[in-house]
């Protein structure tokens, strides 16, 4: 039997609104040589049903219908099973153009890429309006980056400018395997951390600048609205530290490394709903106390800008967000 040319991963919980847009952007797939792996993540909703209707009909798709676990852990058994030469992902308010994955596998294979990646365009499930943005447009990549070959060290300098997202891109799956590439399970904000370290690991990577993913903006998106699950981005920076540290990168990266670790928490504390504020003070706090025990608490002095060392040194300073709030007008 031979490989599928590419593997799509497609989890879902409780997505019974979307999800046929979803399987059906990759079900009509102008490239059919593909296999379709769908991991039902404990919906309590019609999603597994809908799911059981296509699955009845298209015998390339894979079904893992399991307990709730969430996205990074349903991706890594996703990716675990996966056949395919290429692999990419699909969540499951969103869809793809019909063309995308014939093109992008082209493009992988002709220039022998460990990760391509191609352009994401918004679309505003209230208004219907599309819209493009610089960040999932890739234009921090000029025109240089066109038609060629790259490695990760030519973006070095604006590397943490790149979109995180895991769905933008699809990766060679030997080169995944071999790296041993996993979403950090248990929080939100998995791809950030996927993202870097596999993207630092990648040693052929390619961009195509076409829109060949829809992103869908809704009401129940989990980056629509700053609350309570945006303190897992103390635990996902943590997690990017560790990555970082882990696999040699630290050093050359760690005047960005570090602000990026600072910013991410700093800009959700001034957003995030006022009753999860002082939670996620309370877990910056402890992050903080931690590494001012460690070997990297000097590097944290001496490479942060003026207002994120002020934020970084205020946090140790204050017992409790009250007390922090008070002299911090603006953080």
């Amino acid at each position: 039997m031979t490989k599928p040319k590419i593997s799509v991963i497609l989890c879902a919980y409780n997505e019974e609104k979307f999800i046929r847009k979803a399987i059906e952007s990759v079900i009509n797939q102008t490239l059919e040589d593909i296999e379709i792996i769908i991991v039902n993540d404990g919906s309590s909703d019609y999603t597994l049903n809908i799911i059981n209707s296509y699955a009845e009909k298209d015998s390339r798709i894979k079904l893992i219908n399991q307990e709730n676990i969430g996205l990074g852990a349903s991706r890594n058994k996703g990716m675990k099973i996966a056949a395919g030469e290429y692999v990419t992902f699909l969540d499951a308010d969103d869809w793809f153009t019909e063309e995308a994955f014939e093109i992008s596998y082209r493009e992988a294979k002709e220039k022998d890429t460990d990760m391509t990646m191609y352009q994401m365009i918004n679309y505003d499930d209230e208004t219907g309006r599309i819209y493009e943005n610089d960040w999932f447009n890739l234009n921090n990549l000029d025109e240089s980056f066109d038609d060629c070959v790259f490695s990760p060290e030519k973006t070095k300098d604006f590397l943490f400018d790149l979109s995180v997202s895991s769905c933008q891109k699809i990766y060679r799956n030997s080169f995944l395997k071999s790296i041993d590439a996993s979403f950090p399970e248990g929080i939100y904000f998995e791809d950030m951390p996927f993202f870097f370290y596999v993207y630092l690991k990648a040693e052929r990577i390619s961009i195509i600048r076409k829109h060949f993913y829809y992103r869908r903006k809704h009401n129940a998106s989990i980056t629509h609205v700053v609350d309570a699950n945006y303190l897992d981005t103390v635990e996902a920076g943590c997690e990017l530290m560790r990555r970082f540290i882990d696999n040699g990168f630290y050093e050359d990266y760690k005047f960005d490394l570090l602000a990026y670790k600072i910013n991410g928490p700093r800009m959700a504390l001034m957003d995030i709903t006022e009753d999860a504020k002082e939670p996620l003070f309370n877990l910056i706090k402890e992050d903080y106390e931690k590494i001012k025990k460690t070997e990297y608490y000097q590097d944290y002095l001496d490479n942060l800008g003026p207002k994120k060392k002020k934020f970084f040194l205020d946090v140790l300073k204050y017992d409790n967000y009250e007390e922090f709030k008070k002299e911090n007008d603006n953080y």
